[in-house]
């Protein structure tokens, strides 16, 4: 019990007074309120004034060699027969047809295999409970799924390897 008088005696002549609060005056909080708010004012306004403009994208502006050379750089316009038209169109609408008859055809397979399945269970319940619940739980050997690809690529002729070195180079738009 000494001791632990002792230790509480030494932890309180070591504590230090607290420090006083200073007071503020009230005219001087409200004026870094107003300069606060006028701030963020201005800034809404700034972004109501440019919310009309779009953001430039860089990857979509046609470089400036490409643009002086747009004369050289034209095809010829390439007039299509009429039969050859025809043939297309035929061909993109059997081939659409084709590939929804398929979807249909694959749909109706899942239809018959999930109607199966909920008859099956169904019977089994009215068989066994037990058996049932042990059926319906998740299989967790089919949950942790991996899959494994090549582990080893042919190497690229002159390839440099980064050195880890990151620039970023993104624009600030405002």
């Amino acid at each position: 019990m000494a001791s632990s008088l002792r230790y509480t005696i030494n932890l309180s002549q070591r504590a230090e007074p607290l420090k006083k609060k200073k007071r503020i005056d009230p005219m001087i909080i409200r004026q870094k309120e107003e300069r606060r708010k006028k701030k963020i004012e201005k800034m809404i306004r700034r972004l109501e004034k440019n919310a009309g403009q779009l953001k430039p994208i860089d990857e979509l502006e046609v470089p400036h060699a490409v643009v002086q050379q747009m004369d050289i750089r034209k095809r010829q316009k390439v007039t299509m027969r009429e039969e050859v038209a025809e043939q297309r169109a035929q061909l993109t609408k059997q081939w659409s047809q084709y590939k929804f008859e398929q979807h249909q055809k694959e749909v109706t397979v899942l239809k018959k295999i999930i109607v199966a399945r909920d008859q099956a269970l169904e019977e089994l319940r009215q068989e066994s409970e037990d058996l049932w619940l042990e059926a319906i739980q998740v299989d967790h050997v089919l949950l942790p799924f991996k899959a494994k690809g090549p582990v080893a690529t042919s190497p690229i002729k002159d390839y440099d390897t980064p050195d880890g070195e990151y620039y970023n180079i993104t624009k600030k738009w405002d």
